[in-house]
């Protein structure tokens, strides 16, 4: 399956930014509109962490889907939706830093280091950020073979980010649950893939 490359660069990727910005455009449209319920601030920490989360998962399945379909141009999918992951980690980020602890650097510290949640968080971003800057085309000719060695913490990322929602969460697990048995999927079909490409 091959879509012609101007209907994909000037139609399905352009599509495909948009409909990812929606997201954000909505929470920020509900936080101005008082749409977000008893406790907004909360709805849009969580929101953007809910689709920073989502939007990795979809990144780690644009290579099984590709090798499913055989469409070659899901690859060129992968960068875009690598950076809208980051981008959206990095307004979860902010969020936490503003609405929960209006830049209070003293508590900021005692969650990353008293509370297992934060600090997976915080580090499945740090080990994000590298990889957002190293993902333009001139980065990827530079590194050579170390960029796919560095772009390998995504497996850890993901890991990482999971774990991160299966703690914050309290009463119903349900979604963390849904998220980590997809990501089992997403890795147990690269481990399958790897052991056929390795047998004789």
């Amino acid at each position: 399956m091959k879509l012609p490359n101007k209907l994909f660069r000037q139609g399905l990727k352009p599509l495909i930014f948009i409909v990812l910005l929606i997201p954000a455009l909505h929470l920020g449209w509900g936080l101005w509109y008082e749409t977000l319920g008893a406790n907004p601030f909360e709805a849009i920490i969580r929101g953007l962490g809910d689709w920073a989360l989502r939007i990795l998962l979809l990144t780690l399945a644009v290579s099984p889907l590709r090798r499913l379909t055989n469409w070659g141009q899901l690859l060129r999918l992968r960068r875009m939706l690598g950076l809208y992951a980051y981008f959206y980690a990095v307004l979860h980020l902010l969020g936490y830093l503003l609405f929960e602890q209006f830049f209070d650097w003293t508590e900021i510290w005692y969650d990353i280091t008293e509370r297992p949640f934060i600090t997976v968080g915080m580090l499945a971003i740090l080990l994000l950020t590298p990889l957002a800057i190293t993902s333009t085309k001139g980065m990827i000719r530079r590194m050579g073979k170390n960029w796919k060695r560095l772009h390998l913490l995504i497996y850890p990322i993901a890991l990482l980010s999971v774990l991160h929602f299966f703690w914050m969460v309290k009463l119903d697990i349900s979604e963390p649950v849904l998220y980590t048995l997809i990501l089992v999927v997403l890795l147990g079909e690269r481990f399958v893939n790897s052991l056929r490409r390795s047998t004789p």
